[in-house]
């Protein structure tokens, strides 16, 4: 593989000769692999979020692409198609006990990447791992009773609940089959005791041990992140010898390096760059349907903000934003809006039963909202945020327009910008007024969004979620008919905007810049916005 280096000052010349003056100002030494005989995938896309590639502590937004290509799981789901679950390590399953357990055959004759066979063994110790490491994934399981190994290509998990999904979430790369044996020689274990044990997971961060079409061989934070071809794997061969995943934080650099073909993908293009690149004859531009959104946060606590300890207050922020202009002026309209935490395609939400009962754009109703809460002179208070891409805009831009539409009400957002690892773990400990957020589903499946707003994600806004709120959830995931299940859907929707601790900004569409020297790029809104292991050079 060659590798080109361009210097601070050729990158200033080629921004500046672009015409892109901001992304100059801030382009410092980007290093990019390509590859002559188109034997290397060149992604360019912002990975600062990426915290760990250990599948039981992995749970930020760009890991999972790294993570789908690298390990598979039971079963998994096709890109369009989220209601389907079909075969990958299992062929085949059974329902038993009237749903109290679920019985897994696995494939045969697969091996991970290390050259040992897949068991019955590697998947109880990679579920029993993902529940005692404790970690913020591990509530995805919080369903599995147990796992048991029946015989060496045969297990069977236990669940606590038959009513509450599993197959579905299993789909998610949390719950990625580990080889056993290569994670335990690293320190790993799936003891009871693994949160405080467990020593594998700063191996997991530059190794993979999984059974994927390729291996993880290097995580350079904020740099890249390198997979190589793995020779060993069970499906259809990987396309490339390699692929660089490369950190462009800046949508401009994306775009001049995927014009000169330094890339072969750019994921974070602003729309006008999209729509500018439609008459390249080099370029394609794929599209495809999200579950992903970009959400604002609203503090229950009066420590963090007494203004937002009150729900008028947090209400009159929802109806000053103008969702419409966020979705035309950043987004280019490639976007919609649904009514709350569930996104619009799952449990019945769509856009509309957001305009039947969620947010909309009325400045009136939040001057009166502003005065219910004694607050008819405005109030202030901080809105935090990520320095980074997201949905084809910037956190920064989505504050600012979100800062300059409450302004016309009275309220004052102070813009706080922080860098991607301090404000995932300030958000994360619950130590934030507002932050800007993106959500991107762990599966296809609802609750596993409900469920979070009234655990996790409520701990993080200081929200004490009434037990019936959280038995909303419970019956909307346990319910014997669909039917059933939106209408819980719907009561827990209705409850959410009534408090006002999340807004749902915008679910975006999915729009990717592809050279045509590469084909198969299909994007999925399954949990790992594409599929690395299927796409070929062109």
């Amino acid at each position: 593989m060659a590798t080109v280096k361009i210097s601070r000052r050729e990158g200033l010349k080629l921004l500046a000769a672009a015409g892109f003056g901001s992304a100059a100002a801030s382009f410092g030494a980007v290093r990019f692999a390509y590859s002559a005989d188109g034997q290397v995938l060149v992604v360019g896309l912002d990975i600062s979020d990426t915290n760990s590639f250990d599948p039981g502590r992995q749970f930020v937004y760009s890991a999972p692409i790294t993570m789908h290509a690298t390990y598979d799981t039971l079963v998994t789901m096709a890109a369009g198609d989220y209601e389907t679950v079909r075969p990958s390590l299992a062929t085949s399953w059974e329902v038993e006990n009237g749903g109290k357990s679920l019985l897994f055959h696995l494939r045969d004759g697969v091996k991970f990447s290390s050259g040992n066979p897949l068991t019955a063994e590697d998947v109880k110790f990679s579920f029993e791992r993902l529940i005692n490491l404790k970690d913020n994934p591990a509530e995805l399981a919080s369903n599995i009773e147990s796992v048991e190994v029946v015989d060496p290509l045969t297990v069977r998990v236990v669940t606590k609940d038959p009513l509450q999904p599993l197959i579905t979430l299993l789909v998610g790369p949390t719950f990625a089959i580990s080889d056993s044996k290569v994670v335990q020689e690293q320190g790993g274990t799936s003891a009871a005791d693994a949160d405080t044990t467990d020593k594998a997971t700063s191996w997991l961060d530059s190794n993979s041990a999984g059974s994927g079409p390729y291996v993880l061989t290097r995580w350079e934070p904020n740099a890249q992140i390198v997979l190589e071809k793995n020779p060993t794997y069970w499906g259809k061969p990987a396309g490339f010898e390699r692929i660089v995943l490369q950190h462009i934080p800046e949508s401009a650099t994306q775009l001049i390096t995927i014009e000169r073909g330094d890339i072969q993908a750019a994921l974070n293009l602003t729309s006008p760059q999209l729509d500018g690149l439609k008459g390249n004859a080099d370029i394609s531009i794929v599209e495809g349907t999200s579950l992903d959104y970009v959400y604002m946060t609203l503090t229950s606590s009066a420590e963090l903000n007494p203004a937002l300890a009150k729900k008028e207050a947090r209400q009159a922020i929802a109806y000053a934003i103008n969702y419409d202009e966020l979705i035309k002026g950043l987004v280019g309209g490639y976007a919609t809006a649904p009514p709350s935490f569930v996104p619009n395609g799952l449990g019945g939400m769509t856009e509309e039963l957001t305009k039947e009962i969620g947010y909309r754009y009325d400045p009136e109703k939040a001057k009166a909202l502003l005065k219910e809460a004694g607050l008819e002179n405005g109030f202030s208070f901080d809105l935090s945020y990520g320095d980074a891409s997201v949905a084809g805009t910037t956190y920064s831009l989505i504050a600012q327009a979100i800062q300059a539409q409450l302004a016309a009400v009275g309220i004052t957002a102070n813009l706080q910008p922080l860098d991607q690892s301090t404000a995932r773990d300030k958000y994360r400990a619950g130590e934030l007024a507002s932050f800007l957020t993106f959500w991107n589903p762990d599966g296809p499946e609802p609750w596993t969004w409900a469920s979070a707003s009234v655990q996790r994600v409520a701990k993080r806004v200081r929200w004490e979620v009434p037990a019936e709120v959280t038995e909303m959830v419970n019956k909307a995931g346990g319910a014997p008919t669909a039917e059933e299940s939106r209408s819980w859907y719907r009561k827990y929707a209705e409850a959410l905007i009534d408090n006002t601790n999340y807004i749902i900004l915008f679910q975006p569409i999915y729009r990717v810049a592809v050279r045509n020297s590469i084909k198969n790029w299909e994007m999925t809104a399954a949990g790992w916005q594409v599929d690395l292991g299927v796409v070929e050079p062109g």
